[in-house]
């Protein structure tokens, strides 16, 4: 069987898909992967399918143990990385040998980064996914001593590519649309939210995130008397205390704060890779701009081949290959006897 074996692990590493869809009339959220643009990434690295399980770190990786030769990807959040003692570089396909050890330290910028293999983790399928969903019971963390079976490889010799990542990892701005419970904030709140510079708090996970602002507490027309509603990944709740929770992966089905607007999809990765201390700013744009984004963040994250590089490139890859000096620092040969003389 081919597998990873876990030799140690950070805490909550998880392996992920794109998650289950359908299921929220049920009570369960769609889960999956905290940054989805990373399993775009990956899979683009590897040449085969997004929808394959990958393990997902949260700030920290750990080691892990060949029990084949297998091909890997690493995506998502910056972190430091080695195989057999030698660094390798990150957003990058690499061989991983038979016995040899991939040990992945801690996150050099953002938050989650993306483990991935040839073929996939072939993990349990339940409800229609291989992720673990921790907040809804189904599933549990990697732990030290696990085994994650892999899948068999159908494309087993593209390695050795690179791919530009999105830039996501330090804050920034995030679009956002106005929704049915938006008009319960008055004018003067929504341009003071859309003016503020907010903090993400230390507290936060795959249910959501906390951000602070650096002035005053919202609040809307209605106080906090509003009746459970359907919410999705996205949505911006503003609690009791005035802040902002943004909702993610693993969020409940239903919730009562009122939400004064929803990030859009193609912004979330950059709202999961917000480590504590990170700022960001929210920008609302109206639903055709928004549409507009939509459609052309799903073309990129489908269609990334303009990213994708070689790590060493090829000479005949190279169309302006005479034009470098690959010569240079030749002499007749007899250096060492006009030197002697």
């Amino acid at each position: 069987m081919r597998a990873l074996m876990v030799r140690s692990i950070g805490p909550g590493v998880t392996v992920q898909d794109l998650g289950r869809a359908g299921l929220l009339g049920s009570g369960l959220s769609r889960g999956g992967a905290m940054d989805r643009l990373a399993l775009y990434e990956g899979a683009a690295l590897l040449r085969q399918s997004p929808g394959l399980a990958a393990v997902e770190m949260a700030g920290f990786g750990g080691v892990f143990e060949a029990s084949a030769d297998m091909r890997i990807a690493l995506t998502g959040a910056p972190m430091r990385a080695e195989i057999d003692g030698k660094a390798v570089a990150w957003s990058a396909s690499h061989l991983l040998p038979k016995g040899a050890q991939l040990s992945i330290g801690p996150a050099v910028l953002g938050f989650y980064g993306y483990l991935h293999v040839g073929g996939g983790f072939d993990t349990p399928v339940r409800l229609g996914s291989r992720s673990a969903h921790l907040a809804g019971g189904i599933g549990s963390a990697v732990a030290a001593g696990d085994t994650l079976p892999v899948a068999d490889d159908p494309d087993p010799g593209v390695i050795g590519f690179g791919i530009d990542a999105e830039p996501r990892f330090e804050g920034g701005t995030v679009r956002v649309l106005c929704g049915p419970q938006t008009p319960l904030f008055a004018d003067n709140e929504l341009a003071r939210f859309a003016a503020e510079t907010f903090r993400r708090d230390t507290r936060g996970n795959r249910m959501g995130v906390r951000f602070l602002p650096s002035g005053a507490p919202f609040k809307s027309e209605v106080g906090l008397s509003v009746l459970s509603e359907v919410v999705v990944p996205g949505d911006i709740q503003i609690t009791g205390d005035g802040t902002p929770f943004i909702l993610m992966a693993e969020c409940q089905t239903t919730g009562g704060y009122p939400r004064i607007g929803t990030v859009l999809h193609a912004d979330l990765p950059r709202v999961a890779q917000a480590r504590p201390g990170d700022t960001l700013r929210y920008e609302f744009v109206d639903i055709d701009k928004g549409m507009a984004i939509e459609a052309a963040a799903r073309k990129d994250w489908q269609r990334p081949s303009a990213r994708i590089r070689r790590l060493v490139r090829l000479p005949e890859e190279i169309p302006d290959l005479l034009s470098y000096q690959l010569i240079g620092g030749v002499t007749a040969g007899d250096d060492l006897e006009r030197h002697d003389q």
